[in-house]
């Protein structure tokens, strides 16, 4: 028996164990908050969450008399994983999802007091079904259906975006830009393309020209200086300023943002966000000038700044920050049309493979409690059950060479 019958198997049995589950079910919750990360920790918007939390539970809600059976449980023979492999040499997929790409950031120290994250892209061949280097991009944002990727040549902010055949690996069309660019996202149905603006490399780090100084970090304010909204058929759209100032906004709310503070689109398409790592804010809202706007649908008032699963196909669920009560690693999960938290398995939320189940890093009962020691794994709402797709990482968040995943729907 290979990987691919022990993985259709594993979600069978899922599937056929699934726990009833109807309107009353987000409303089972445990109310906690978890501890924030360091400032640290956030600059790289792929780190790690911290596994640890303060909670107080609530008892169960529904006595599930009139629950039915969920009907859209991954079809196993969407899922595509490979337990053994990390960095994975094959494809990694499930239901909708597919791990795009993947990309290792190594330091390169440019002088004695600034060193720079650079990162190095291994692409999805589907041809082959296997992951091959792209060492020409610094950037890469794979567009839903995985035919196309907006690239960015190696020198950040860069003044031209590559719009990639995915198939031939040949750039079709090249968008010239008069404010520099660093990060890249499409909306959900590929037609719009986001690229955030920044006046100096993103990934910058800056520090004390002597290790041992006591002097703590340099500070600096925020280089993300706006973004622009193209067409991706045209390769045509404005540029819309958005200012950073300090961090302190009128209101009072602490409005500082990450070095790399990357946009990207509504799950409708109509507006850009972006994450602001405190408690008292998490995601600011924008029109398409760079106009602040009040959160533009309810799932959209519930979005966490930082999982990147965002919001499920349907609307209804909205991917959450570290929970970690009901399991020894769990995330909460909103409904958007109530508020109501629940918790599903996984560290960090990654991809919506269906409208109840996800990929996410999660940690191995064998991990040795190291919260740094993750593969991934597909996760379901309702269920207490996980199927490894991936080998684990090694390391820690500081250390290079850990690989970081790109998804995008298929």
């Amino acid at each position: 028996m290979n990987v691919d019958d022990l993985l259709r198997d594993a979600l069978r049995e899922q599937a056929a164990e699934q726990p009833p589950v109807g309107p009353g079910f987000a409303d089972r919750v445990f109310a906690v908050r978890r501890r924030r990360r360091t400032r640290r920790l956030v600059t790289v918007v792929a780190v790690t969450v911290a596994v640890a939390a303060v909670a107080v539970g609530v008892p169960l809600l529904d006595s599930g008399k009139s629950d039915v059976r969920p009907a859209n449980v991954v079809d196993p023979d969407k899922v595509s994983g490979h337990p053994s492999q990390s960095p994975p040499h094959e494809l990694i997929a499930a239901g909708s999802a597919a791990l795009a790409a993947y990309y290792i950031p190594t330091t390169v120290k440019k002088s004695a007091t600034e060193s720079v994250s650079e990162r190095t892209y291994w692409l999805l061949d589907q041809k082959t079904g296997t992951y091959v280097k792209a060492p020409r991009w610094s950037f890469v944002a794979v567009a839903p259906g995985l035919r196309t990727a907006a690239v960015l040549e190696r020198t950040l902010p860069a003044s031209r975006i590559g719009l990639l055949d995915l198939a031939t690996g040949e750039v079709k069309r090249w968008i010239q830009v008069d404010h520099k660019v660093g990060g890249l996202s499409f909306s959900a149905d590929g037609r719009k393309l986001v690229a955030t603006t920044y006046t100096y490399n993103p990934d910058a780090d800056f520090h004390p020209a002597d290790p041992n100084s006591n002097v703590g970090e340099p500070l600096r304010p925020s280089v993300r200086s706006g973004f622009y909204v193209f067409d991706v058929a045209s390769g045509k759209g404005p540029w819309a300023p958005v200012d950073v100032g300090d961090g302190t906004r009128a209101d009072g709310r602490n409005g500082m943002i990450n070095n790399r503070q990357d946009f990207a689109f509504t799950r409708d398409g109509g507006h850009v966000w972006g994450g602001v790592p405190s408690d008292d804010i998490g995601k600011l809202f924008y029109d398409f000038k760079g106009a602040e706007v009040p959160a533009p649908t309810a799932a959209d008032k519930y979005r966490a700044w930082y999982p990147q699963a965002g919001v499920s196909p349907s609307g209804r669920l909205v991917a959450g920050d570290f929970a970690g009560e009901t399991w020894h690693t769990s995330s909460y999960v909103t409904d958007s049309t109530t508020g109501a938290k629940s918790e599903v398995h996984g560290q960090e939320l990654l991809a919506w493979a269906d409208d109840r189940t996800l990929i996410a890093w999660d940690i191995g009962k064998d991990a040795g409690e190291s919260e740094f020691h993750q593969r991934l794994v597909l996760v379901t709402v309702g269920s207490d059950k996980e199927v490894p797709l991936s080998g684990f990482r090694k390391g820690t968040d500081t250390d290079a060479g850990r690989w970081q995943p790109v998804f995008a729907q298929r």
